[in-house]
């Protein structure tokens, strides 16, 4: 696999916008054929998938809740069956429900969980048999500078992602074996429309913290998971890079 991908198959979760939309594109236009789930927003899938094909690339998008795993493992059969085995899988579907942790609901706390840590499990899980048995593939997991430090307001969120970087870390002794590669991609404060959900104050507060002086950008977050995900990385694993302007 070179980095032109040899046209070879990614699955990308939570695809349809921010910066999940943003590795959907990188990874098209460096030559994977690329399929990516989305929650809800059909529109914003179509719009990616019309896009990416109106240049020649190859998108498909299907509808999922990654907490479901049964569903998991459908979209999995229906992207081999319609692109190919999976080379590459990326998971980035996430949520946030912040709040301090004396008023959090048990609900956020379990949605915010079983989406991103759980989603994480359901996808691995259910490509992981086949990359064994052809001995090759990449896992990028999407997590957050706040699974490495934690920030407050965030406790659900923080740890969701701190348990997918003990996920990755676990999973790629396991894996190397069989030259299957599963890093980290640990994004700072990026433009997206997590971002702008954030009350002013606290990006402000976030902001400052940045030493680069100012957030990133998704398309800078999507090169890294296309560098993780090609034969340039080939000799990485186990490992979470920080793209985050210093702020870690």
């Amino acid at each position: 696999m070179t980095n032109s991908s040899d046209n070879r198959v990614a699955l990308v979760t939570g695809g349809s916008r921010g910066i999940g939309r943003a590795i959907v594109e990188q990874l098209a236009r460096s030559g994977w054929r690329v399929a990516f789930t989305f929650s809800s927003n059909a529109r914003a899938a179509t719009e990616v998938v019309d896009q990416l094909r109106a240049q020649g690339l190859v998108a498909s998008a299907y509808q999922a809740d990654v907490r479901n795993y049964p569903r998991a493992r459908e979209v999995i059969v229906e992207v081999e069956k319609s692109l190919g085995p999976t080379d590459l899988l990326v998971n980035n579907a996430g949520v946030k429900r912040d709040s301090a942790l004396y008023k959090m609901h048990p609900e956020a706390w379990s949605e915010v969980i079983e989406t991103n840590l759980g989603g994480t499990f359901n996808y691995c899980r259910a490509v992981i048999f086949g990359m064994m048995k052809r001995k090759r593939g990449a896992i990028v997991n999407v997590v957050s500078v706040s699974g490495l430090t934690g920030l407050a307001g965030q406790s659900n969120y923080s740890a969701s992602k701190a348990g997918v970087i003990g996920f990755t870390k676990a999973l790629s002794k396991e894996v190397a074996r069989f030259q299957i590669r599963v890093n980290a991609v640990a994004p700072g404060l990026i433009q997206t429309d997590m971002l702008q959900d954030m009350p002013e104050e606290a990006r402000k507060r976030l902001a400052a913290q940045i030493p680069m002086g100012a957030p990133g950008s998704p398309t800078q977050v999507a090169h890294v998971v296309a560098f993780l995900a090609g034969e340039d990385a080939g000799y990485i694993t186990g490992q979470v890079l920080a793209v985050d302007g210093g702020m870690t």
